[in-house]
């Protein structure tokens, strides 16, 4: 693997534990990014051992080169079965690793308008060849499916009152640019929380923009397919919507958390979590790198261990 990293990976040596990589295994960073994990992946792998890293933004990919433990592999998660199954690896993969958050890249990048920080267009698409920007859905989607944007995804107190600003506002001029975006957004939020409101903002948007939240359901779902007896499932999230669904799907095999019972009333999972909590950052990356303080992995693995 040749490729720069321009993200600092959260929570690096503890996914690499959490993994527990063999130098043999079948590996898949389901969310290639920088490449930070990615690298440390392939850097302990040898022989047979192999990683498929999969990333739906083609300016990832183009960072990223194929080597002789390393693929490449330009798509979405959603679609990760079909991916195992076109290189012969469903039911043989050792390890999963997703890594739910924005890349420093997107965010540095004003052009991308993933931002509240600098002007730029606002666009908010991991994959640049998606039809629909965030400009083109605050310009089209009714008050109450805005409304329901975020209050779902953002968890805004005010998602109410700013959805009809959008409306009426867009009626003059488009809402295009998240300078534009933050000077209405700035009329609703407490100048206390500026900062984390705003990004609860871009976050409702970016979600919707990007359909994360199905994503992250299909993704989930096919994990266990893909996943060898004894394989491990690790997932990094960044706010509590992510980390609800990851931990119930842990927790059940069901993305509503619901154990199932045998006629017996015996509860069964194909899964089993490796620790009682998350696994977070401690203070000194948070120090180092500010961007993983809201960081959370957990990890599963897949019955019967031993097979």
């Amino acid at each position: 693997m040749n490729q720069d990293v321009y993200h600092i990976p959260a929570l690096l040596s503890q996914s690499l534990e959490a993994l527990d990589v063999q130098p043999q295994g079948i590996y898949i960073d389901a969310t290639l990014g920088g490449g930070g994990h990615s690298r440390a992946i392939v850097e302990r792998l040898e022989g047979s051992g192999h990683l498929y890293s999969i990333d739906q933004d083609s300016d990832a990919i183009a960072r990223a080169e194929a080597s002789e433990h390393f693929t490449p592999v330009h798509g979405n998660f959603r679609w990760l079965e079909n991916y195992c199954d076109y290189f012969g690896i469903t039911g043989r993969v050792d390890g999963i690793l997703a890594d739910l958050g924005v890349s420093s890249h997107h965010f540095d990048d004003a052009s991308r308008g993933f931002s509240f920080r600098a002007d730029g267009p606002l666009d908010m698409r991991m994959n640049p060849q998606a039809r629909r920007t965030a400009a083109g859905l605050v310009a089209t989607a009714d008050a109450d499916t805005l409304t329901q944007i975020f209050k779902s995804y953002g968890e805004l107190k005010q998602a109410r009152r700013l959805a009809a600003a959008i409306v009426a506002e867009r009626q003059t001029s488009p809402v295009d640019t998240t300078g534009r975006l933050v000077a209405i957004a700035s009329r609703f939020i407490n100048p206390a929380r500026e900062k984390k409101e705003l990004a609860q903002v871009f976050q409702a948007l970016r979600i919707a923009v990007n359909g994360e939240m199905e994503a992250l359901e299909a993704f989930l779902l096919q994990c266990v397919d893909v996943l060898r007896p004894g394989g491990r499932l690790a997932v990094i999230t960044y706010h509590s919507l992510e980390d609800r669904m990851v931990k119930n799907f842990m927790r059940s095999g069901r993305l509503d958390g619901e154990l199932e019972k045998d006629l017996f009333g015996r509860t069964s999972s194909p899964l089993k979590p490796l620790g009682p909590k998350a696994i977070v950052p401690d203070d000194d990356e948070v120090a180092r790198n500010p961007r993983s303080r809201s960081a959370k992995l957990r990890v599963c693995v897949k019955f019967p261990e031993n097979s």
